[in-house]
């Protein structure tokens, strides 16, 4: 179909930013975009205003350049040392030491830079997660595509469960209330029109506009786009995700400040052997500084930078499997230390699925199971499975509920979603489980009228008739409401008696005292040939059928979830806007501790702090909440000592959110000022994903201290060996070059290993660790030293035992060399479990990654060990099956000390801990 060419008067319109389409009729909003209704843009429209526009979403910050990302990984003081060590051996022709010293240096700068990149398609991926999709009308055709693809002037479907995908004037709109909480803090949806209001009313009051990112919570509308991208309301709080974040964190930062402390004590302690050994030892100058460059070598850990950028960045990827995604990296080793977690309810400890869950008829109390909107599940009588058709009324309530209603059921991917309102769709499924078919019913008995539901009279009322001249009234509503509009009740047995007002009463305010949302349905015959219904026929004529009791179901995952936060010592605390008795209930059955006490925002507000800050001590559900209650909490939970994690959704959180050591929004309900400042956002909004992000947080912060127990005494070790070689007179048990070999070949395989461990057992039965324990603590001092006095040990009595054998002094170090690569293995072993016996199979079998770098050493050492190229530049020889048996040996001599110290250890750490 062709299209009139777009005025230069429209085109000027559609780019700029028109702040009143709040005050223009649908019908000039359509004429001064260009565009019909019925038919929307078609292709070439498209293309013409997203040149103009842009693409619905908001700006990426610029990245750096690949070349320079990757000159940067050289920017480290360590790695200048090492570089100036190269420059020196290169210009003193030591050929294979300058090439060694370059192979480390450029093996870390690769590995960080390979790192980094896949640190930034992570954040793509989650401004791909993130971005919202829409529904639109295109060249006349109902399309889906993606949000950042709307133009202004695409005409938008929109129904229950969408998130508004740009600024929209709505054209029509059938019964649509959105949830605008992220924009104006209104807790309640607010109901939308379409006509239009004054041009200078505030933006809670254009009731004609529905605006990006914003939640479509009941009903459906059509509207056409009017901003997009950085032009809609939402695009002025807040650019998502507008930085990728450099991945620095403050431990990062202390383990800088840790490598330019140690590198001048290293260069120090260089010099003065430097000095030493020429004008001492009288050592020829050439050779004693390739000793003191290969010692510095050994105790510069290089590798440590790239080796903790490796452990974050396998942590995102991890907590991001989990539905946690990280966005700004100190959240990582914050999760770790958490010892309170403030959650919401709905969505994060519940399904975000109303499901009816109890009935009442005349005399008899049903229940009923189920899984979501699944339309299958059992009803139950006294624990009973019963069949709904011994039970005339149940089935007719079935009708009622299946009937008087809006909402649809659909079968989306194997999942059951709701097409209109959550408490619609929940009678719908319930209405199935009693054995109704809703699409026969529908066809047979056709929806003549209605009466709406409105918050007013608060019930709703619809007209049916059938093919055999039968016409029948629904109604359902309020308990309160629709009992004063009853005057007869339907019995067990199908037939009616005169309304029992008080025991429905009663048996509304004992299901409500559950927490669960109560509604009534009521019935009344009408003559067929009626065919409007007005409220006159619904007043006090009706028969009441039963009463259904609602509610929003624990997620499954959720109990086990607070049952694992419990054992590891946190602390959860539910903070909702919901009633208190149903936050209670859910509560209580999920496990919260001390469910029937509640505190709602009414009684916070009466409390001073301090009051409060002992009343958390025990409270652990808060209902009826404001954001600024929130930030309250969290304040004082802090103050408390606490490490709190906050959840939120709102830009009204984001005080709350920035406050909490860790901020963690929801990714699906969650607006897009509550993610910017959150340090976490949770893909599905599930509880469970939070207690998913703390483990993989003390995991991470486990693999991290792994490192530095693994890395430091080992370098500490080798270092050791040359330092006592050049002090006492010494021949040195290894050369320069062989100290620079196994760094090279060592930190950039089995360290790298450690950062893949997988979470320990005990991990989530420890308490939470304290902000303020040291990385490098006493305990990892300790065992620096005896691990370099064993390495001492190791080295110098393979040394000594190959040179009596009458070995020559190649061979000697050759020893030498593979028994220090041999104790790394082992320590690499012990480390692997901080906080258990490494004396267990799962241990002893390790994971892929350590199998792959031991292999990967394994076989470069035979290399320099028996093939006569590598032998000539390593100053090797070959070793007798029976010495690499004793090597080997020595190895499992170190394992078995340091294991046996360590179960000493951690067996009076124990014991000082009991009373």
């Amino acid at each position: 179909m062709n299209r009139p060419i777009e005025t230069p008067a429209q085109q000027q319109l559609i780019a700029t930013d028109v702040e009143a389409w709040h005050a223009l009729s649908a019908e000039q909003v359509l004429e001064r975009l260009g565009v019909n209704e019925q038919a929307g843009l078609d292709a070439a429209q498209v293309q013409a205003r997203l040149a103009r526009s842009g693409f619905n979403r908001l700006p990426e910050s610029s990245r750096r350049p690949a070349w320079r990302r990757f000159l940067l990984q050289f920017h480290n003081i360590l790695i200048y040392v090492l570089l100036g060590s190269a420059v020196i051996t290169a210009i003193l022709q030591h050929v294979w030491d300058t090439a060694v010293i370059l192979a480390v240096v450029v093996a870390n700068a690769i590995i960080g830079y390979i790192q980094e990149g896949k640190a930034e398609k992570a954040m793509d991926a989650i401004r791909e997660m993130l971005a919202p999709r829409a529904t639109v009308i295109r060249a006349g055709e109902r399309l889906g595509i993606a949000g950042d693809e709307l133009v202004p002037g695409d005409i938008v479907l929109l129904e229950a469960g969408d998130k508004v995908p740009a600024d929209l004037r709505l054209l029509h709109a059938n019964r649509l209330q959105v949830q605008e909480a992220i924009l104006t803090g209104e807790s309640a949806p607010v109901e939308k029109h379409t006509e239009p209001v004054h041009p200078q009313a505030p933006l809670g009051d254009r009731a004609c506009m529905a605006f990006s990112g914003t939640l479509v919570t009941c009903g459906q509308a059509t509207g056409i786009v009017v901003a997009t991208a950085t032009s809609a309301e939402i695009g002025r709080i807040s650019n998502l995700l507008a930085d990728v974040e450099s991945l620095t964190t403050p431990l990062i930062q202390q383990m800088d400040a840790f490598a330019r402390w140690l590198t001048l004590l290293i260069l120090l302690i260089a010099g003065l052997l430097l000095v030493y050994g020429h004008f001492v030892g009288h050592y020829v100058f050439a050779d004693i500084f390739m000793v003191v460059v290969g010692m510095a070598v050994a105790a510069i850990p290089e590798g440590l930078p790239a080796v903790l950028t490796i452990t974050l960045a396998v942590g995102v990827r991890a907590m991001a499997r989990r539905n946690a995604i990280i966005r700004r990296l100190p959240a990582i080793e914050t999760l770790g230390s958490v010892s309170v977690i403030c959650t919401d309810k709905t969505g994060t400890l519940t399904r975000n699925e109303m499901m009816v869950v109890s009935v009442v008829t005349h005399d008899l109390t049903f229940t009923v199971d189920g899984a979501g909107y699944q339309p299958s599940g059992n009803m139950n009588l006294a624990d009973q499975l019963i069949d709904t058709a011994h039970h005339p009324t149940l089935v007719e309530l079935g009708r009622a509920a299946s009937l008087c209603n809006d909402a649809r059921l659909r079968l989306h991917e194997e999942t059951w979603k709701v097409e209109g309102d959550p408490m619609e769709g929940a009678l719908q499924v319930f209405g199935a489980k009693a054995g109704i078919d809703g699409d026969e019913e529908r066809g047979t008995w056709a929806r003549t009228d209605a009466i709406p539901f409105d918050a007013k009279h608060r019930f709703m009322a619809t007209l049916h008739h059938n093919h055999d001249r039968q016409a029948v009234v629904y109604v359902k509503g309020a308990p309160e409401q629709v009992l004063a509009m009853c005057k007869q009740q339907r019995g067990n047995d199908g037939t009616t008696a005169p309304l029992d007002a008080d025991y429905w009463h009663t048996q509304a305010n004992l299901i409500a005292s559950k927490g669960q949302r109560v509604l009534a349905l009521a019935v009344r015959s009408v003559p067929p040939e009626q065919v409007i219904l007005e409220f006159a026929d619904v007043q006090g004529s009706l028969t009441l059928l039963g009463l259904v009791g609602m509610i929003d179901p624990p997620r499954p995952e959720t109990i086990q979830a607070i049952k694992q936060c419990q054992t590891a010592g946190i602390a959860v605390k539910m903070i909702t806007g919901d009633h208190a008795g149903t936050a209670s209930a859910i509560g209580r059955q999920i496990g919260l501790h001390n469910p029937d006490e509640v505190l709602t925002g009414a009684d916070l507000d009466t409390l001073d702090d301090a009051t409060l800050k002992e009343s958390l001590k025990r409270v652990n559900i808060f209902a009826r909440t404001s954001p600024e209650h929130k930030l309250r909490l969290v304040t004082l939970l802090q103050s408390n000592g606490m490490t709190v994690a906050m959840t939120g959704d709102g830009v009204n959180d984001a005080p709350a959110l920035k406050r909490a050591d860790a901020g963690i929004a929801m990714g699906g309900k969650g607006s897009e000022a509550a993610k910017e400042a959150a340090d976490v956002v949770l893909a599905d909004d599930n509880f469970a994903s939070i207690v998913a992000a703390v483990r993989e947080g003390r995991t991470v912060y486990d693999n991290i201290k792994k490192v530095l127990s693994w890395t430091l005494p080992t370098n500490a070790g080798e270092t050791m060996t040359l330092i006592v070689a050049l002090l006492f007179g010494l021949t040195l048990p290894v050369t320069a070059i062989q100290i620079l070999w196994i760094n090279l070949i060592t930190a950039i395989t089995l360290g790298i290993a450690l950062a893949f461990e997988p979470t320990e057992d005990n991990t989530m039965r420890r308490p939470p660790r304290s902000r303020q324990e040291p990385l490098i603590s006493g305990a990892l001092v300790w065992h620096m030293v005896l691990v370099s006095l064993l390495f001492l040990c190791g080295v110098y009595g393979i040394f000594s035992y190959a040179l009596d054998r009458g070995y020559p002094v190649e061979l000697a170090r050759t020893l030498a060399v593979n028994t220090l690569v041999v104790m790394e293995i082992f320590h690499l072993f012990f480390i692997r479990n901080l906080y258990g016996t490494s004396l267990t199979w799962k241990a002893i079998r390790g994971t892929k990654v350590v199998w792959a770098t031991v292999a990967v050493v394994t076989v470069a050492q035979f290399a320099i060990t028996y093939a006569p190229p590598l032998q000539a530049v390593f100053a090797t020889q070959a070793v007798p099956f029976i010495d690499g048996l004793l090597i080997i040996g020595v190895g499992i001599a170190l394992f078995a000390i340091i294991e046996i110290e360590k179960q000493l250890r951690l067996r009076l750490t124990e014991s000082d801990r009991q009373p």
